[in-house]
């Protein structure tokens, strides 16, 4: 096995990467001996040792090769004198399971053997492969969850020509984005009223749009190919179409992220989905051209105020990167929030599991502001019970009772409760399009 291969193997099997609290030890400075000049050590301290326990003296001849390449590598022979190590990442953003490639290029004079690369990556990633090309190093890595990681960092062992030294360069790649897959869906449901804005939905005000809502008497100077004429004829004088106005719509989207949930079932993070469903919710309306904004309570209050395009996906999920580290226990005061991160009228999204009791008085609070408020569920799962055990059966039949009681006590309020199953947004959203979504009258 070359030592090229050697390294791949030891870059790519289960190490430092594999555990997310592991750091990588302090780096080694200097030069020092390599694995080569410890297997000649050994040889040379066993060739001594059987001569002296056999009496021949012809065993220590086996000592005299060793030995020599020993005084060589004591002396210093042909290695680098100066030696630099640069990182390239072309990507640091990306979804979940996209791949990433970083580049690591040694720079050094003189006469080198080998490059042995030593990788410890990041919890959010996983090393998928190693390629050593001269003093080029190249590593494939697949984004595992979303949030913002740390890529890892990489230890380059740089020999000698001989083999015999080696000198430890390291090198961090610095950080990475990783994107949640964003859930598919094409529904969007609206308000009953929508902001003063050209858009894309049809209002209940009559205006500048393409669907026909009635018809009405002509006023002059109004265009003649906008006349109704069955009702025209009909009534014996000219009639027009009436139109419905086109209007955008401002949406809201709420994270829960006051707790993380594990199905006990499945294993499924509920921050994870919510984030996902979050993600597919804001997408959907960004392709209609509406607003869209992004609240998230837990740990710390995020916000950013609804805005619209393409790019604006990416910084409403950069907001909540970084909400898995900052679980905490305090409740937001929403009141606190500023007038452009909930407009009035705004439809707002609760993303929640439904398993925090502090989420409750913060829909209560939005139930109080007058916004629209959908609540969709992410599914948890029942807990695990002895099947034979009465108690943990009527602990379980309690717990679903008090989850019912919870989602009963929202839609009493008038606050629609969609449960998201998996899968498309759509069939949990479906529901919604009977008819527009109301909020408090005050």
């Amino acid at each position: 096995m070359t030592p090229a291969n050697a390294a791949v193997l030891r870059a790519l099997g289960a190490g430092p990467g594999d555990d997310d609290s592991g750091a990588p030890l302090a780096q080694p400075e200097g030069w020092r001996p390599g694995e080569r000049v410890l297997r000649l050590a050994t040889v040379g301290a066993a060739a001594v040792a059987a001569a002296l326990l056999s009496g021949e003296g012809w065993l220590l001849a086996l000592a005299a090769g060793p030995a020599c390449l020993l005084l060589l590598a004591a002396a210093g022979g042909a290695r680098p004198s100066r030696s630099r190590a640069t990182a390239e990442v072309p990507t640091r953003r990306c979804f979940e399971g996209e791949p990433l490639t970083a580049t690591v290029t040694v720079a050094f004079d003189g006469v080198s053997g080998w490059i042995d690369p030593g990788v410890a990556p990041g919890p959010g990633t996983t090393l998928v492969s190693v390629d050593v090309t001269g003093a080029v190093v190249t590593l494939g890595f697949t984004a595992r969850r979303w949030g913002r990681w740390s890529l890892g960092v990489v230890d380059l062992d740089l020999y000698d020509a001989g083999g015999l030294a080696r000198r430890t360069l390291r090198v961090d790649l610095g950080e990475v984005e990783v994107f949640p897959m964003p859930v598919d869906g094409s529904l969007t449901p609206i308000p009953v009223r929508l902001p003063d804005r050209l858009g894309e939905h049809t209002a209940r005000q009559s205006g500048e749009g393409v669907e026909v809502v009635g018809v009405r008497p002509h006023v002059w100077g109004e265009r003649q190919r906008r006349i109704h004429w069955p009702s025209t004829t009909r009534r014996g004088s000219i009639q027009i179409n009436q139109f419905a106005a086109e209007r955008t719509a401002d949406a809201v989207i709420l994270l829960d992220a006051f707790s993380d949930v594990a199905d006990p079932l499945t294993g499924a993070s509920s921050l994870d989905s919510s984030l996902r469903v979050a993600a597919g919710l804001v997408r959907t309306y960004l392709r209609s051209h509406d607003r869209v904004g992004i609240v998230s309570v837990g740990g710390k209050l995020y916000w950013l105020q609804p805005g619209t395009g393409d790019a604006y996906f990416y910084r409403i999920v950069q907001t909540v990167l970084d909400i898995r580290r900052d679980l905490a226990f305090n409740t937001p005061d929403l009141n606190r929030l500023p007038p452009p991160a909930l407009p009035h009228g705004a439809l707002v999204y609760a993303v929640t599991p439904l398993a925090d009791t502090r989420i409750m008085d913060v829909l209560g609070g939005l139930a109080e502001r007058g916004n629209p408020l959908v609540v969709v569920e992410i599914p948890i799962g029942d807990p695990r019970i002895a099947e034979n055990d009465a108690v943990e059966q009527l602990a379980l039949r309690l717990w679903r009772l008090d989850r019912e009681a919870v989602r009963y006590s929202l839609i009493e309020k008038g606050v629609p409760v969609v449960p998201w199953e998996g899968g498309t947004l759509d069939l949990s959203l479906a529901p919604l399009l009977r008819t527009r979504v109301q909020g408090r009258i005050r």
